[in-house]
């Protein structure tokens, strides 16, 4: 099982280098919007700072470098260039899907970054529906310890999952599950999408089970359907994968939608 999904991370890296895998025919929805010029600011520009405080650290600016690779000999490399870009610049980062350590742990170091990086703001990373497939919080909190993170993203790709070969189908029943882990894990969990969104109701769902945030991760930039698309083999799952290049909520209306639907 280790060297198949070694091999997926390793295509996944290879196939978003190689081709072309960004969503069709629709955007983020940012370009539906335009900050308004004020001619007369009032403000000394110079005074301005970026400066937030999120689960007890303060980042630089309000940006995060979010959850590219890991378990792969690759990704090592690519992991410890994010962190230190996210050392120099004072902001967060999160590594890919930390699954394949578990399950091999000669992975690990694809995903440890806190030599490079050991002020940084850093996010675990798990699928959440590994939570169906035998995963227990207590997996969850070893993702945390094994990066010295500071918070646990659970990661929500159904159509990922649905559209890969061999993914896993059953998201029956994982809300439950992942109340579960913000009870065990010890450190703030946050749920992300990878590219197609996370509405209100979702959003709110999870906060009643007591997770902090959300990434919506929304469409209008890399489609992993796409990047699904370019690793089969059969053609007419294939042609499935790739209609399904324009899913998901633009990143702009998922935020809209989780601000006005979720309090606070």
């Amino acid at each position: 099982m280790s060297e198949e999904i070694e091999k997926r991370k390793r295509e996944h890296i290879e196939t978003v280098l190689s081709e072309d895998v960004s969503g069709k025919g629709l955007t983020n929805g940012f370009d539906r919007y335009y900050f308004e010029h004020v001619a007369l600011p009032g403000i000394d520009f110079d005074q301005i700072r970026l400066e937030t405080e999120i689960f007890g650290r303060v980042l630089r600016a309000p940006i995060l470098i979010s959850s590219m690779t890991g378990g792969t000999r690759l990704a090592h490399d690519i992991n410890l260039k994010l962190a230190g870009a996210a050392q120099a610049l004072g902001v967060a980062m999160g590594v890919g899907s930390q699954r394949a350590a578990i399950e091999d742990p000669s992975y690990e170091d694809t995903y440890r970054v806190r030599k490079v990086a050991p002020d940084i703001l850093l996010f675990a990373n798990l699928g959440a529906i590994q939570l169906n497939y035998g995963y227990s919080p207590d997996h969850a909190k070893k993702c945390v310890e094994m990066i010295e993170a500071n918070a646990l993203f659970l990661h929500l790709n159904p159509l990922q999952e649905v559209l890969q070969v061999s993914g896993d189908r059953n998201w029956s029943g994982l809300i439950e599950k992942i109340g579960d882990v913000v009870e065990t894990v010890g450190v703030p969990v946050v749920a992300k999408e990878v590219g197609n969104g996370i509405s209100g109701f979702v959003a709110q769902s999870l906060a009643d089970v007591g997770v902090l945030g959300v990434d919506v991760a929304g469409a209008g930039g890399t489609s992993w359907s796409e990047v699904e698309a370019h690793r089969q083999s059969n053609d007419v799952e294939k042609e499935i994968a790739h209609s399904f290049a324009c899913w998901g909520i633009p990143t702009a209306e998922a935020i809209n939608d989780v601000i006005s639907k979720v309090p606070g």
